[in-house]
């Protein structure tokens, strides 16, 4: 396929991850499976890799302000790198097949309509979620446990992104906000992304031990996302960012459904 498809694919995402912050595998993978025919197993392979080195200019801003708490990076590190290489090994060792290609499909069409409803309902949630926690006596559970959970979310975090290459980002961020309801956004968007690029690198380099990433194709990705990261932030400062992150939302339940629509039509 021409090279230039690609880098427009990663243009159309690296716009929408810089002007909302949703996006990047919940887009670009079933982009490349519905619209560009990739196998499930290439789609996901690559986009771990291209998201790993595009989060990666983000970190390193991130880490010379000094918004990452690398101690949450540690304690989602601790659960999400045993789970993604388990998963690994759990892909290893099942045949490449019509079996492997549903298990990805679907796993993907339920990270991306979490993804989105996490993005749609954010505000609501934490509100809720907040004022049961100030309803209680003294720490609330979710502080109590904060280490303890926060390892677990690791856990679903490593398998459900080994899998599908989604949830390292929107629903990573999604659940620290719930855990961390004191921390600064700011220093949890980095330490978010701070894990979304060693977890995405990991299980991204695991798929290369399978033969699962197409090297030419994450290029051009990558020559489309960087210029597109950079036109998306200038964009977010002339746009509704609540009203792109509700359309992106409605996108992604659409793209979501009809990924498992076809991919429970195929088993039947």
């Amino acid at each position: 396929m021409d090279g230039f498809a690609f880098s427009l694919a990663g243009l159309v995402v690296g716009t929408a991850v810089g002007a909302t912050g949703v996006g990047g595998g919940s887009l670009m993978t079933p982009i490349l499976i519905l619209f560009y025919g990739i196998s499930p197993a290439v789609a996901v392979g690559t986009d771990l890799l291209y998201a790993s080195v595009s989060k990666a200019f983000g970190v390193v801003l991130h880490g010379r302000r000094g918004t990452v708490d690398w101690k949450i990076v540690g304690w989602l590190s601790v659960g999400s790198v045993p789970a993604a290489l388990i998963t690994l090994l759990f892909l290893r060792h099942q045949a490449a097949g019509p079996g492997i290609d549903q298990l990805i499909k679907l796993t993907l069409a339920g990270a991306i309509v979490l993804t989105a409803t996490f993005t749609l309902l954010q505000e609501p949630l934490l509100r809720l979620i907040n004022k049961g926690e100030r309803a209680g006596s003294g720490p609330g559970f979710l502080v109590r446990h904060q280490r303890a959970l926060t390892v677990v979310c690791g856990v679903l975090i490593g398998a459900l992104v080994t899998i599908s290459s989604v949830g390292a980002g929107v629903i990573g961020m999604m659940l620290l906000l719930i855990l961390y309801p004191t921390h600064a956004p700011i220093r949890l968007v980095g330490s978010d992304l701070a894990h979304a690029v060693l977890i995405t690198g990991i299980a991204g380099l695991g798929h290369a031990g399978l033969g699962t990433v197409n090297y030419s194709m994450l290029g051009f990705l990558l020559l489309g996302a960087l210029p597109g990261i950079w036109l998306g932030t200038r964009i977010a400062f002339r746009l509704d960012d609540k009203g792109l992150k509700r359309t992106i939302s409605v996108l992604l339940i659409f793209i979501g459904s009809t990924m498992a629509a076809k991919a429970v039509g195929a088993r039947i």
